[in-house]
């Protein structure tokens, strides 16, 4: 037996060497059993130490928690956005794939086409990353010093640090916990794909394909990205040490309200994801020439006929998908509706003045508002699951007509709901209240008003573009949308 000290047994090794207890309440401070070690760099962010560290993108949710749950303790997060967490698992799926295809080219071996077909149906984009995750380690003291670590030299200089964590060292996430819930999406739909040889209809559905089997080639790819997963992509996380939960909130506060965000235009400029701003800068802007510029012009009288940027977008968003933005479009919808939406924008650019120089001066076609309701007729007319039997016709004869609507400021239309009943006989303007929407009280009907000799519309765009959409099927002759539906 070995030989007590007091009423405690003799450690095996000397008390005061670098392995050595002094009592078993040192146990707690030695470490725990299940104790990994995680190499590190350690820095000082504002003077505060910090952990940095990569770890394997299948391995951070299980090491991490969030404190959004209020019956397990005390919230430091806002409530998980599930459709946002969704867009995001969508994107590191594809900036999976390509980690895949980048462990290949690193082996030097082939890269089969099927990794390309893939990502050109999830969308294709040239770089792939995702910011650092922040996260606090708590119950340790402040800055770490009793979380066990050992330094790694090279040639007589630091490299780095290793240090053991604990399953009792739980990485609570600050600012990415929509990241990790993608993260956890991903695996959960790559477990699922190899598990049952089916896209999953329902849950983790990432890709469009849902339900259908997954061809050997298919399959190929996505053990790859799993085993990508799980080794060679990895997320980079910054681990702040022993914060309280005033501080974790603070910290929360200070991540998520003190960055600017990007101004719109130079976002869309910048990005080469999505496929509808794919569209306008390989269709619209190089094929038909379409003039856009990311600085509105302050007077009208600046205006060289550019259209701004974020309205060619927000008008190809409700074209394509009948929505306020571009979030979420896929190749799978965007690419077949391209060449009716390439037809529109043809006819738009033939409306006369359309484009010039002081264009918005010359024509309301220039107005944001009056092509995002030529892009309602055309979604309603080709994409609506309630479009009419003879939609297509209809749409043939609508875009003959697009050139020849009097687009002018003067043409009385624009200015309805401020004509007296005797002025809208004057205009011919006859049959035209059946198309509009009944007036109801607390409903806006103020589209816009003259204003010197121009018609001006209105910024609430979403209530405007509707009722001027039902003015150009009337002056075009279409049905109304009401007898439609």
């Amino acid at each position: 037996m070995y030989t007590k000290n007091g009423e405690l047994p003799t450690p095996i090794v000397a008390p005061n060497s670098l392995q050595g207890l002094d009592s078993l309440d040192a146990l707690t401070g030695a470490g725990d059993v299940n104790e990994k070690p995680y190499k590190v760099f350690i820095g000082h962010n504002l003077g505060h130490r910090v952990f940095t560290m990569s770890v394997p993108f299948r391995q951070f949710k299980e090491i991490s928690d969030v404190a959004n749950d209020r019956e397990v303790g005390p919230v430091a997060q806002r409530k998980l956005d599930e459709t946002h967490a969704k867009k995001l698992a969508g994107y590191m799926l594809k900036g999976l794939i390509s980690a895949a295809m980048l462990r290949r080219q690193a082996a030097d071996k082939e890269v089969p086409e099927t990794f390309q077909q893939l990502m050109r149906l999830l969308g294709e984009q040239p770089y792939f990353s995702l910011q650092p995750l922040v996260c606090n380690i708590r119950g340790v003291s402040e800055g770490g010093a009793d979380i066990r670590g050992v330094r790694m030299e090279w040639q007589g200089e630091t490299a780095g640090f290793k240090v053991f964590l604990a399953e009792r060292h739980i990485l609570w996430v600050i600012d990415g916990q929509h990241r990790r819930h993608a993260a956890d999406l991903c695996i959960e739909f790559l477990e699922g794909v190899r598990q049952t040889g089916r896209y999953p209809s329902k849950g983790a559905v990432l890709y469009p394909n849902k339900g259908q089997a997954v061809s050997e080639q298919e399959m190929v790819v996505w053990n790859e990205t799993y085993e990508a997963a799980r080794s060679y992509a990895t997320l980079t996380v910054e681990v702040h040490l022993g914060l309280n939960i005033d501080q974790e909130r603070q910290l929360f506060h200070d991540l998520n309200r003190l960055g600017k965000k990007v101004d719109a235009s130079l976002a869309f400029q910048f990005d080469g994801s999505n496929p509808i701003t794919h569209f306008i800068k390989n269709k619209l802007v190089s094929d038909l020439g379409i003039s856009i510029t990311e600085v509105e012009p302050k007077d009208w009288s600046d205006d060289t006929g550019a259209l701004l940027l974020k309205d060619v977008v927000a008008i190809n968003a409700i074209a394509f998908l009948n929505k306020g933005n571009i979030s979420g479009a896929t190749p799978a919808v965007v690419e077949p509706r391209e060449p009716t939406i390439q037809e529109l924008w043809q006819r738009i650019a033939e409306i006369p003045n359309f484009g010039e120089s002081r264009a918005k001066e010359k024509t309301v076609a220039s107005q944001p508002v009056v092509l995002k309701a030529l892009a309602k007729i055309t979604y309603d007319l080709k994409f609506s699951n309630r479009r009419p039997e003879d939609a297509e016709e209809l749409f043939s004869e609508f875009l003959s007509k697009v050139a020849d609507v009097d687009f002018s400021h003067t043409n009385p239309m624009w200015n309805f709901y401020n004509l007296t009943e005797g002025q809208k006989v004057d205009a011919n303007l006859k049959g035209l209240d059946a198309y509009l929407p009944e007036d109801q009280d607390g409903v806006n009907r103020d589209i816009g008003s003259i204003q010197g000799s121009y018609m001006r519309f209105g910024a609430k765009h979403n209530d405007i573009y509707p009722i001027l959409a039902d003015m150009i099927r009337w002056s075009t002759g279409l049905p109304s949308r009401r007898e439609a539906n």
